[in-house]
């Protein structure tokens, strides 16, 4: 496959959208390493043109984060340019070429698309950041796709990307929405949106995959390299940084699941192409969250047979930790046997280095400042306990605090059978009667560790309905902006924590390519 190539026609209509030297022009300082020292990484190409931009949502918190001009880019020109119609001065839009296990068969091409990355910014606090558009028309990574996104997914993955931010869960964010002014054609005609997306990279598990598998050995080595002096430039002073590369991601994505663990969230395509080198939360289509704990819930339509259903996550966090220990072997050691055995050691330490990020955040959620021996069953058997009586996963915990603080009654009425809870209280209370922290610093401790609201289903479905079907943003805005703040009670909005109401039927999510 020749990987990097040129648009003629959009070079062409690069001479109307770009102007280099316009005093004008905004500045976002574009710095594009990727673009610049990986050459072969990807295709050079641009956005197709919309006919009516129109900016729906703009992030100017981030906007202000990344050092860019807020004011300018909420604005008629910053919907050209978040829709592509525009390119800013300094971009070198690209589709980054990328391979993966989709369901557990691997597809050795995928690559982006639907999405370009415009180019890479400096944050005010020094870190490096992608900026991508993401729905901006075919590729040719596209395989026979529109390229296109639809309104619905656009607004859904800045919602869920904005909630994960503020729960405190590594994840890729949202700068901006734009309509396109033309339909996207799936089950029915549907709005048509442009989604930017920032990222710390898109770099994935897949990106080194679709190298590996083509044997091209000296790629996969200036990926890696890159990779290090971007994300994690300490390695570079030991003595096998390829293998502490290896190390690094495995605490990366256990850190990372355990976190979606802890709020009862469920990613829905947990593909290597959807597992970020960087730890970050990426590609939100069919996502949702957790209401009545159930360890065997799934939510996409496309996983028929809940590979990536919510207890199954760790496991294939690790699985696909073992497909990028298989991408790095021949660097890790000259010796076949030596590499697989030193990346086997690195795989194999993933369980323990989950549990230990799970556990940590348990004791957190269950009060606990101290660690002893017996806290993962304490956890674990509350879990057990929750689940024989569908109880609420983000209730539950959330009343904990002032079950802590004697008030057990809202936790125990969430049981169809309240000895349940009495049984598991017993051993609780007895664990928490050996920690010297006083009750009221425990309280507040315990509720800024559990979330009074998550992002329910029902809610973000409301939201959604509102903005695509009557062209209605307040529902989305009301909910942003209580999600912005999940551990605070906000009492004037304390329907929004509550789970979806009895008989609205099986929840489903959709992928929304």
């Amino acid at each position: 496959m020749k990987v990097v190539i040129t648009n003629p026609a959009a070079q062409e209509s690069d001479k109307r959208t770009q102007a280099p030297n316009n005093p004008t022009a905004l500045c976002f300082a574009f710095d594009n390493t990727y673009a610049r020292e990986l050459d072969g990484f990807y295709v050079s190409w641009k956005a197709a043109q919309v006919a009516r931009p129109r900016l729906v949502k703009f992030n100017r918190e981030l906007a202000e984060e990344l050092g860019l001009d807020a004011d300018a880019l909420d604005s008629e020109r910053g919907a050209r340019i978040f829709a592509g119609n525009e390119i800013p001065e300094g971009a070198a839009p690209l589709a980054q070429a990328y391979a993966g296990h989709q369901f557990g068969g691997f597809v050795p091409q995928l690559g982006d698309g639907r999405a370009l990355l415009l180019g890479e910014v400096v944050d005010r606090s020094g870190q490096r950041r992608d900026i991508q558009l993401k729905g901006s028309g075919p590729t040719p990574f596209s395989r026979a796709g529109d390229g296109r996104a639809a309104l619905g997914p656009v607004l859904r993955e800045y919602l869920i990307g904005e909630a994960m931010h503020a729960l405190g869960i590594p994840t890729t964010r949202a700068l901006a929405g734009v309509l396109t002014g033309a339909p996207v054609f799936r089950e029915t005609a549907l709005p048509g949106a442009v989604l930017t997306r920032v990222a710390a990279s898109h770099i994935r598990v897949g990106t080194f995959q679709f190298f590996a598998a083509r044997g091209e050995q000296a790629k996969v080595q200036r990926l890696a390299d890159y990779v290090i002096d971007r994300h994690y430039p300490e390695l570079k002073e030991q003595a096998n940084p390829y293998l502490g590369l290896l190390e690094r991601v495995c605490d990366k994505l256990a850190a990372l699941v355990a976190g979606w663990m802890h709020v009862g969230f469920i990613h829905g395509v947990m593909n290597t192409d959807n597992m970020a080198i960087s730890g970050e939360t990426i590609d939100y289509g069919p996502c949702a969250f957790m209401d009545h704990y159930d360890p065997a819930t799934v939510f996409s339509s496309i996983d028929t047979h809940g590979r990536y259903a919510y207890a199954n996550q760790p496991k294939i966090a690790h699985w696909n930790l073992a497909r990028f220990a298989e991408a790095l072997l021949a660097l890790l050691d000259a010796d076949r046997n030596r590499a697989v055995a030193r990346a086997s050691d690195v795989v194999n330490n993933f369980p323990q280095l989950y549990e230990r990020h799970w556990l940590n955040g348990m004791r957190a959620k269950l009060g606990l400042l101290t660690k002893e021996e017996a806290d993962l069953n304490l956890a674990t058997e509350f879990l057990t306990a929750m689940a024989g009586n569908k109880v609420d996963h983000t209730l539950a915990f959330r009343y904990l605090a002032n079950a802590a603080l004697g008030d057990e009654e809202p936790l125990r009425a969430l049981f169809s059978d309240p000895s349940a809870y009495d049984l598991w209280s017993q051993y609780w209370r007895a664990r928490l009667a050996r920690e010297a922290t006083a009750p009221l610093e425990r309280a507040r401790a315990m509720r800024r560790a559990n979330p009074a609201f998550i992002p329910r289903n029902h809610r973000v479905e409301e939201a959604l309905s509102a903005a695509v079907e009557r062209d209605d943003y307040a529902p989305f805005d009301t909910l942003l902006n209580i999600l912005a703040h999940p551990f605070d009670d906000q009492p004037e909005f304390a329907a929004f924590a509550e789970p979806a109401p009895d008989g609205q039927g099986c929840y489903r999510t959709f992928c929304g390519t």
